[in-house]
């Protein structure tokens, strides 16, 4: 997918839904869609609306559920590996011209939903890196080549061994 398409995601169905609330600890906010699943077949990125059900804004589009994805995505964060990522923005103008293209893209597609008036999105876009957890969302969402940094995070987790396992046993067993 191009940085100018807009994704097509599945509805959100109550299984989902209870998926979603199990991975989480809580009950979503937010949701409009299922913009990704994990091999288990659970969503492991959500879709949500800008603003929260009491018209707060929320800059996270793409939301990151899957609680093993989470975890190690997190890992990555402690490493300092964000501040090497900022630290390449101002070394390497491709990317950095790349990275303002996620930050754009981003933006025209929460945009669509519903403007926010603002050019804030998430992560740090597009001028610092700040977290891996939107960053990958956004790359699991829309494909590979419209997020960089979700790019490179992907690579890392994959290089760790991900995707296994079952991330709401609890849901996937009907209990």
């Amino acid at each position: 997918m191009s940085s100018t398409e807009t994704p097509q995601f599945e509805p959100v169905t109550e299984q989902d839904r209870a998926v979603i609330a199990e991975q989480l600890g809580r009950p979503p906010r937010a949701l409009r869609a299922v913009a990704a699943r994990c091999p288990s077949g659970h969503p492991s990125v959500v879709q949500t609306s800008p603003k929260l059900e009491n018209g707060t804004p929320f800059p996270t589009l793409y939301y990151l559920t899957c609680p093993r994805l989470a975890s190690m995505v997190g890992r990555l964060e402690a490493s300092g590996l964000m501040k090497e990522m900022t630290d390449r923005l101002a070394e390497d103008e491709e990317l950095a011209a790349a990275y303002l293209r996620a930050h754009r893209s981003y933006l025209a597609q929460r945009d669509a939903i519903e403007p926010l008036g603002h050019e804030v999105t998430a992560g740090g876009m597009p001028g610092r890196v700040k977290c891996l957890h939107v960053h990958l969302a956004h790359t699991l969402a829309c494909g590979p080549g419209v997020n960089p940094f979700g790019d490179e995070t992907l690579e890392l987790l994959r290089a760790e061994g991900w995707p296994s396992g079952d991330c709401a046993p609890t849901v996937a067993k009907g209990q």
